[in-house]
């Protein structure tokens, strides 16, 4: 049993995949050309947005859209504590300062009535994550995001196809950002991401940024600094085999969900991830929590079934923010997640037989 398995997927699809690499291959453009053009157009198409921007990866998009957006040394960017580090990293390279919040107990999102006290007069942009696959509280964050003239960069990175109240992940900020590292619910054969918006400025910006800050009429005259972030053309080819099947991999991953919700409610003190609240889940990640999770977790792999700890350390607690001052006991909710938060394995492929062993594993774990 794997946590993930990428060989599946992949035999799978082998002959179209294949089929689109060789053709890259043979043409021998593999750096922009029309398989990226496509793919910008094709991922537009499915989110409903105007433009969609390949990346070398969602890192980069972040990045790239917080300056876009004209964040810059001095500034500070509101991110929730708990989650990927490249998040507040981002706001980090631009010279900004990531400004930590609490998170919501039952979401693992950002906790949106404990960003306003965050706010000050440097603050320029708030980046919710939808993390696990779950939306944030996006009605709210909008709406302070309004109030306050702050632009709203969207880390969709974990969260392709999502939902909240009828709406993409990654289509009501500014800015949605993603990721296509291999293991993401839409996943290339090594790095990518995108930048997803329907401001042409903006949208214009990162195309400049993107390449050396060139000119998009003249590759050699370069408008200002700029980036080497591009998606190549063999991962874009890739990413259109794959992208016609990513509702059907998101419903499957939610059967799986409820597979484990119901095989796992009411067994010792685990919390089962919540769903619905006009908020669709694509479980990116299957996460439980308890008190016990590095017992559980070690019980489990001895039993041979794998797991994953996302993230053992909040994001005030990592030494590469140890300049910002954050003390354990700053972030209580982000702290107790990092705690007791295990994941299980997930992925379309995943089979129900695995399932039911690791169900009777937890089983037998709290009985004994």
């Amino acid at each position: 049993m794997e946590f993930f398995d990428l060989k599946e997927q992949y035999r799978n699809l082998k002959s179209g995949i294949d089929a689109a690499v060789l053709d890259v291959l043979k043409r021998g453009v593999f750096i922009g050309g029309s398989e990226v053009l496509n793919f910008e157009r094709e991922a537009a198409e499915f989110l409903g947005l105007e433009y969609a921007i390949g990346l070398n990866s969602g890192t980069d998009a972040l990045i790239l859209a917080l300056k876009a957006l004209g964040v810059r040394q001095g500034d500070e960017v509101i991110v929730p504590d708990f989650t990927f580090i490249a998040t507040a990293d981002a706001a980090a390279q631009c010279g900004a300062m990531p400004v930590f919040c609490d998170i919501n107990r039952s979401s693992f999102n950002i906790d949106s009535d404990k960003i306003e006290e965050k706010i000050t007069a440097k603050t320029k942009a708030i980046i919710p994550v939808h993390l696990f696959g779950r939306a944030a509280d996006m009605d709210a964050i909008l709406a302070i995001a309004k109030k306050h003239n702050l632009f709203v960069i969207e880390d969709a990175a974990q969260a392709m196809g999502a939902e909240y109240n009828g709406k993409l992940c990654g289509t009501m900020g500014d800015v949605g950002c993603f990721s296509f590292f291999p293991t993401k619910n839409l996943g290339a054969f090594g790095d990518g991401g995108m930048l997803a918006t329907n401001n042409v400025q903006v949208a214009d910006k990162i195309k400049l940024l993107r390449s050396h800050g060139s000119s998009l009429e003249d590759k050699y005259r370069h408008i200002e600094l700029g980036f080497n972030s591009r998606l190549d053309a063999v991962q874009a080819a890739i990413l259109r085999v794959k992208l016609p099947h990513l509702n059907e991999w998101n419903a499957r991953r939610n059967a799986l969900a409820k597979n484990y919700n119901d095989g796992l409610s009411g067994i010792g003190d685990i919390v089962l991830p919540e769903v619905g609240g006009g908020r669709s889940c694509v479980f990116h990640q299957y996460a439980i929590r308890t008190d016990r999770r590095d017992e559980l977790a070690g019980f489990l792999k001895k039993e041979g079934v794998p797991t994953m700890v996302y993230y053992p350390t909040p994001l005030h607690l990592q030494p590469a923010f140890g300049y910002l001052g954050g003390q354990a006991g700053d972030f209580s909710e982000a702290e107790g997640a990092a705690r007791e938060v295990l994941c299980l394995p997930i992925y379309p492929e995943f089979g129900e037989n695995h399932q039911r062993l690791i169900i009777g594993k937890i089983t037998e774990f709290f009985n004994k």
